[in-house]
């Protein structure tokens, strides 16, 4: 199992432990992913064994939107050929790009929400496209089970996500000429610009992951992005890596910066979601938006 599986399968655990997933449907969405029936049930209990904090009690929704949504752009669909074949993302135009972000799905695939995201980058001045990390299967969009994208991308080479996102950035700096680039991933794309990263990519200014799972001993000497990393205090599973990538990040040399928002669990950034908290979202949105500007412009 790589890294990246064993978080997503690590993730559906904690799911069901949470209350958020029946124990059938784990089973069921680990089974799609690979693990046998008693792997998974050892897996599920090994993940219950934690001593997770508890959240206060969430403030009311006020009914506010998500931080950037009063300047969001709507998103195009675009293709352009990969190394393996055409490739398919969202792309949203700045109407005066001061930089380029690529934005890297969770491990559901590239949906709206992503694409909100890509969008409301580009309203604050970054043109932004979400890349689509299951092109070569026909896309997000052919599979109709959230669960078999999820199951899908789990079977895929890391080394096949590497060469695809570099891709992408070929293509972001091909439609924003002469301007900075930075990444921004979420969980599983959190994971994915750690790695990006750590496959020595040059050209991004600046990369931000989103509790996203560190790889294993990860040389990022050859990067030159200054990193802003995102951590939940609740989503012990991912935080309890923070230290590390703080070390990793200074042993090779990389300006960064750790952020961990109080009271906060994992995928607190995704208002489609039911860890969504608004406090930490807003934050984390102000903090992002000010890392862009002194990195990329």
């Amino acid at each position: 199992m790589t890294p990246l599986q064993r978080y997503i399968a690590e993730e559906i655990a904690t799911d069901h432990i949470e209350g958020l997933l029946t124990r059938r449907e784990a089973f069921r969405r680990l089974a799609l992913l690979g693990v046998g029936a008693t792997a998974a049930g050892a897996l599920i209990s090994a993940c219950g064994t934690g001593n997770k904090p508890v959240a206060a009690p969430a403030p009311a929704n006020s009914g506010a939107p998500p931080p950037g949504m009063d300047k969001v752009v709507v998103t195009e669909p675009i293709t352009w050929r990969g190394p393996n074949g055409t490739l398919q993302g969202a792309w949203a135009t700045a109407a005066e790009p001061r930089g380029t972000v690529l934005v890297i799905h969770e491990n559901k695939g590239l949906n709206d929400w992503v694409r909100s995201v890509a969008g409301r980058l580009a309203g604050v001045g970054y043109s932004s496209l979400a890349i689509d990390l299951l092109s070569e299967e026909g896309g997000a969009s052919a599979f109709k089970d959230p669960a078999e994208a999820t199951g899908t991308l789990g079977r895929i080479a890391p080394e096949r996500f590497i060469a695809d996102l570099k891709s992408g950035v070929d293509e972001i700096l091909r439609r924003v000429p002469g301007k900075p680039a930075g990444a921004v991933g979420f969980c599983f794309g959190g994971g994915l610009v750690w790695q990006l990263l750590a496959a020595g990519e040059p050209r991004l200014a600046a990369a931000a992951p989103f509790y996203g799972p560190l790889p294993d001993n990860p040389d990022f000497s050859r990067s030159k992005a200054a990193v802003l990393a995102f951590y939940g205090e609740l989503d012990e599973r991912v935080t309890a890596s923070k230290d590390q990538a703080a070390d990793a990040l200074r042993r090779g040399g990389l300006l960064h910066e750790i952020a961990v928002e109080p009271g906060a669990d994992h995928a607190f950034f995704n208002d489609s979601g039911p860890r969504y908290n608004a406090a930490a979202a807003v934050d984390a949105w102000q903090r992002l938006l000010g890392w862009l500007g002194q990195h990329i412009g």
